[in-house]
């Protein structure tokens, strides 16, 4: 139990310094709210090196953290929405066949835009926000494989680590 909870701790604390490093890349997309998603690679590793609940619990925390440290309310808000959406999607895919990380992750990167999408287009009261999905689906496959591909190089490393 003592093992679960440090690295629990050190999965949050890994999250968190991913989200600090994201403020600090200077890259514009030239996209609106379109970011890397670096603290989603651990979200993804805690996936499949955790339980599920435990997964869950480290996305919500991961979140309202980082969400007080680094953003605001609505940024909570729409990153819960996304990140919920998203973790919940790449867990009914895990448990299917014929999915490799890199697929998982690209849905996980597409769920979250979506999500969060849907929370605008609430917060707003318009489905105008939607014209915006050919946009977002594209910069969520393009992060989410590039977080897979990381993901899978990381697990390769983790293999015989238990947690």
């Amino acid at each position: 139990m003592k093992n679960r909870v440090a690295y629990f701790g050190v999965f949050t604390a890994l999250a968190l310094i991913f989200s600090y490093v994201e403020t600090l890349i200077p890259i514009s997309f030239g996209i609106p709210g379109v970011k890397l998603g670096l603290a989603n690679l651990i979200i993804v590793i805690a996936l499949y090196k955790m339980k599920l609940k435990e997964a869950y619990l480290l996305s919500v925390v991961r979140v309202l953290l980082s969400g007080l440290i680094f953003g605001n309310y609505f940024s909570i808000l729409y990153s819960l929405a996304g990140g919920l959406l998203s973790l919940t999607v790449m867990a009914f895919l895990k448990k299917r066949d014929g999915y490799s990380i890199m697929g998982i992750s690209i849905a996980g990167g597409v769920c979250h835009n979506i999500g969060q999408l849907a929370v605008a287009a609430f917060v707003v009261e318009t489905f105008h926000v939607f014209y915006y999905v050919p946009v977002l689906l594209i910069a969520g496959s393009a992060t989410g494989l590039l977080i897979g591909i990381l993901a899978g190089h990381m697990l390769n490393r983790l293999v015989n680590i238990q947690f």
